[in-house]
């Protein structure tokens, strides 16, 4: 039988893998030209409720934007492997909106579409890495 890893070590790996697919979902995203849906869908929920939220993006902020969140994830993966606690905390929310909430909604707005939209291939990898980042963070 395969003995479980330390505890410390698998929320290191799920940390790393999670960070990895939200870069998967982010190529798959602009691959397939998420923000032709998102920016126009923005855009009207502003004007409904008359609020400057949510907001809209040119291409290039909004990848240079992830691009630095992913980095981000990634430089903080080693507080993960020691087991800070705070990084738990940062954990939960980013694996719940992020991992669980994000890929939901692909799969979701997919079905109501009919069609597939852009970040639904990645979605059930982020799915995965979301739910292990979430298990991972309540493991001691």
């Amino acid at each position: 039988p395969m003995t479980p890893l330390p505890h410390n070590l698998n929320f290191g790996l799920a940390w790393i893998a999670f960070a990895l697919a939200v870069a998967l979902h982010v190529a798959d995203e602009a691959a397939h030209d998420f923000l032709s849906l998102y920016n126009p869908n923005a855009l009207a929920i502003r004007r409904r409720l008359h609020i400057p939220f949510p907001p809209t993006f040119t291409f290039r902020t909004w990848l240079v934007g992830l691009i630095a969140g992913i980095g981000l994830l990634l430089l903080l993966s080693p507080a993960a492997f020691h087991g800070a606690p705070w990084i738990r905390l940062v954990a939960l929310p980013l694996a719940i909106l992020v991992g669980l909430g994000n890929a939901a909604s692909h799969c979701i707005g997919s079905l109501v579409k009919r069609r597939p939209l852009a970040g639904l291939l990645s979605s059930p990898v982020l799915l995965v890495c979301g739910s292990w980042l979430l298990w991972a963070s309540f493991q001691r």
